[in-house]
């Protein structure tokens, strides 16, 4: 059984039926990647695993047991809508919340000071939340996810408001965390940060799970037997034949699909032509696996 087991998972709202028999399990340790367009159950089902709503049917785990109330203290959430006090001052905000989650006073506060340090936000110590900036409000709350040690983190578009060095120094603390040993649940729409980060992905669309596993073993049952050549001399010319057809060139390099045949004799038949500097199998991106799968599920959708 994975550290977070989920089975049968349903939940409606007003007729809507937000969730249509969810399931999947997350390995303790793993960075998990939760997809899905707008409106396709993600933020329902983080609300779910939070005990903020409560589901219609089925079953969670959180390490072997049913989920319970007692379970919050371990795990740290950090939602896309951002839940602060703008009067509050910084350090004493963080402290409040880590006395939420279960931590003495005395322990929150030897916690805020080294997290603050850690982060160069301690001159911040004494400001209220409504004299920082976006982002920097964003560092503040990340602080509150991680600062009780929860052994499940839920990542919810953590790096919206960031700027890119700031998204930098969370992709960079978030695999520090992981090297820890914490199991953290990633949702977010930046693709090119799920395929640096996470390890397995699920993919959603209206309610329900249509792609799940290990991202490279994804690509691999997704890719399209299209492989990148590129010639030494960038003036040589590929001609392309009933086996090999030409999908792009660009800069010197062809993108060739293979419409029968194997990689080995695209290559020979491509050495013929000049020196190749360069012969790799072109794995589709997560964006286009993601684009791709949800239109093909809200095709079957239409359909029934």
């Amino acid at each position: 059984m994975g550290f977070i087991e989920v089975k049968n998972i349903t939940k409606s709202y007003d007729g809507h039926q937000a969730l249509k028999g969810l399931s999947f399990s997350v390995e303790r340790g793993a960075i998990y990647g939760l997809l899905g367009p707008n409106g396709a159950g993600k933020t329902t089902f983080i609300r779910i695993l939070n005990r903020i709503i409560v589901y219609d049917s089925g079953q969670i785990f959180f390490d072997g047991e049913p989920l319970q109330q007692k379970h919050i203290n371990r795990i740290g959430y950090l939602p896309e809508e951002r839940g602060l006090y703008r009067k509050m001052k910084v350090a004493e905000q963080i402290i409040y919340f880590a006395q939420l989650k279960g931590l003495t006073y005395g322990e929150a506060f030897r916690r805020t000071k080294k997290l603050m340090k850690k982060f160069d936000i301690i001159s911040w110590w004494n400001k209220k939340l409504e004299e920082l900036s976006k982002g920097m409000q964003q560092k503040v709350q990340f602080l509150i996810t991680i600062i009780h040690e929860p052994e499940l983190l839920i990542f919810d578009e953590p790096f919206s408001g960031f700027d890119p060095i700031n998204q930098e120094m969370l992709k960079t603390e978030i695999l520090e965390l992981h090297r820890q040993g914490k199991t953290i649940l990633f949702s977010t729409h930046m693709m090119a940060s799920v395929e640096e980060i996470c390890d397995s992905i699920l993919l959603i669309n209206n309610g329900e799970k249509i792609l799940e596993g290990n991202i490279n073993e994804v690509k691999q049952k997704h890719k399209q037997n299209i492989y990148r050549i590129v010639y030494q001399d960038h003036g040589t010319e590929f001609v392309e034949n009933d086996h090999f057809k030409i999908k792009d060139y660009h800069k010197g390099q062809y993108l060739v699909q293979l419409d029968s045949g194997d990689a080995n004799s695209l290559l020979q038949y491509a050495m013929t032509f000049g020196q190749i500097a360069l012969f790799e199998e072109v794995l589709p991106t997560l964006n286009e696996i993601f684009i791709q799968s949800v239109q093909n599920s809200n095709l079957k959708t239409q359909e029934q």
